[in-house]
């Protein structure tokens, strides 16, 4: 391990994230709560003062391989979600527990809330709140290495580290030009939903954040009552596409670009993601239809729900914790699965699942057929051995992970279903969970103990377990000979 590239590139890490601070300083200032942008000032310091020491550093041949890209990316998260706490505490709005709670489910795209009266917060306050969604919707070192060059010609180890999906591609031969690009459609993206928002009413400040949590598939939202709280059919349709749209791998986006349109729509995963999107939207209209008094209304709420969870955003415009159970158990199904792998919501991915049910019906043939020879393909390529497991073990950690976390919060005194959901929402970085019984809850009421514990779920469920994980390991910080 070059444990001075690890503290060199952390420090540039730094650095950003302090120039960063600019967008709600001037959004405070916009809105002259002054206060509130002093206090970004202070974290941007915060930030940036330790930032440009560790930058500073001589780390030799400057090359980043994969122990260093697991450690860059599990510390860079880590210190970000400590430092990007301090606006919520500088503002008197919460306690530091509180303040990283909030801050770990803005950029780690959950939209888990403890602040349940988001009209009563500073404006620039709750604009970092949703721009922390954006940033971490793509990732963060993506967004970095897009910026400046971090890694050099072993950039893709860095990029491994965070991307979601059991794969992760190069568009082009560079990193730092894929990076580029993925940026590039995902501003794209986000500019687009915040002209139609602002051209259906919202206002601009509204259509912003709303813009910024949806591209980031985070789901905070300007109100507490969430999207619904506008009342506007048309502001919901055009968040619901969206929704779907971020749930897409962006490659496909680049293939389209590219005039590639045949190939990116033939892509397996993105028929699975969408013939579970129809499936879901059609059972749950059905199911919930008496509720709404016609298929009509039963439609618009399912499908919006449906992009919401499948997408991992959160946003709602129903009670959907008081719908049928035959509802809250596909709404279940979803949390868990997610959108597509190089998509910006979380989840286990499609992609994976894929791997997973593929993998288990090879292996029920060989039992029938001990000498067959199968290979598992996703869109006609082969899928390595090595991902195959790696997907294997991905499962079997997930599955610790989750039953501990339960045990833990189990503690808390809630019943199953709200101790079962609260920790799937934060693993899969979801959002709201389910009681079962009322609407979906919030966190607030859950203990200090519980709120780190589900502070560490996000993060793993961001980074997609190993990077969080192998990051304690003693061998990851053996010194490379």
């Amino acid at each position: 391990m070059n444990t001075k590239i690890v503290l060199k590139t952390l420090g540039k890490v730094m650095r950003i994230a302090a120039l960063l601070m600019l967008a709600p300083i001037i959004c405070s200032l916009v809105f002259r709560e002054y206060r509130v942008a002093l206090n970004f000032v202070w974290t941007a310091i915060i930030f940036f003062v330790p930032g440009q020491a560790l930058a500073m550093l001589n780390a030799g041949d400057g090359e980043i391989y994969s122990r260093e890209g697991f450690a860059i990316a599990g510390l860079s998260w880590i210190v970000l979600s400590i430092i990007g706490a301090f606006p919520y505490i500088f503002s008197g709005v919460c306690g530091f527990i509180d303040a990283l709670f909030t801050n770990v489910s803005g950029l780690t795209t959950t939209g888990a809330a403890v602040l349940t009266q988001p009209e009563l917060l500073p404006r620039g306050i709750l604009f970092w709140s949703c721009f922390s969604h954006w940033l971490g919707g793509m990732g963060v070192l993506v967004l970095i290495m897009a910026i400046i060059p971090l890694a050099g010609k072993n950039s893709m180890h860095l990029m491994r580290a965070e991307a979601p999906g059991p794969q992760v591609e190069k568009l082009v031969p560079k990193m730092r030009r894929t990076s580029l690009i993925l940026y590039g459609i995902y501003l794209s993206l986000t500019v687009i939903l915040f002209l139609l928002l602002a051209c259906g009413g919202m206002s601009i400040y509204d259509s912003m954040l709303h813009a910024f949590s949806t591209a980031g598939t985070g789901g905070f939202s300007t109100l507490s009552s969430s999207v619904g709280g506008f009342g506007s059919l048309y502001s919901e349709i055009v968040i619901c596409v969206f929704m779907f749209l971020f749930g897409v791998n962006f490659n496909l986006y680049f293939f389209i670009l590219l005039g590639k349109v045949r190939a990116a729509f033939k892509s397996e995963e993105f028929k699975v993601y969408i013939g579970i999107i129809v499936i879901s939207i059609i059972a749950i209209t059905v199911n919930i239809a008496g509720l709404y008094g016609g298929f009509v209304k039963a439609l618009r709420y399912s499908s919006f729900q449906i992009g919401a969870i499948i997408s991992t955003t959160g946003f709602s415009t129903a009670d959907f914790g008081a719908w049928p159970m035959f509802s809250k158990a596909v709404i279940v199904l979803l949390m868990i699965s997610g959108g597509c792998a190089g998509s910006t919501a979380g989840g286990l991915k499609l992609s994976r699942i894929m791997i997973l049910v593929k993998s288990i019906g090879r292996e029920l043939k060989r039992v029938v057929h001990p000498r067959s020879v199968s290979v598992i393909r996703i869109d006609g390529k082969r899928v390595s051995e090595e991902t195959v497991s790696g997907t294997n073990i991905y499962f079997t950690i997930y599955a610790a992970l989750f039953l501990v976390s339960m045990l833990l919060i189990s503690f808390n005194g809630r019943d199953i279903a709200t101790t079962f959901t609260s920790v799937l929402t934060c693993l899969n970085n979801v959002g709201p969970y389910l009681d079962f019984s009322s609407s979906a809850g919030t966190f607030a009421e859950f203990s200090a103990f519980s709120k780190i514990i589900f502070c560490l779920d996000m993060l793993i469920g961001r980074l997609e377990i190993i990077p969080m994980i192998v990051l304690f390991s003693p061998a990851l910080w053996k010194i490379r000979a």
